[in-house]
């Protein structure tokens, strides 16, 4: 048995803050433009995958399509 057939939905919880970050975020832009607050933001919606980050020395950020 897979798991897809055990869950039919699968939902990511996302905090009305970081929904709205996510309205933010349709093209890469630079992490270093938003402040501390938002920063931290994005790092959570980076570790659950909703926000995908490019680059090392100057990182861009963008939604993710899923």
């Amino acid at each position: 048995m897979k798991i897809n057939d055990i869950l039919k939905e699968f939902d990511i919880y996302v905090s009305n803050a970081e929904r709205e970050m996510l309205t933010k975020l349709h093209y890469p832009r630079p992490l270093s433009s938003f402040p501390e607050h938002e920063q931290f933001i994005i790092e959570g919606l980076i570790r659950k995958s909703l926000v995908i980050k490019i680059g090392d020395k100057n990182p861009r950020v963008i939604a993710n399509e899923i």
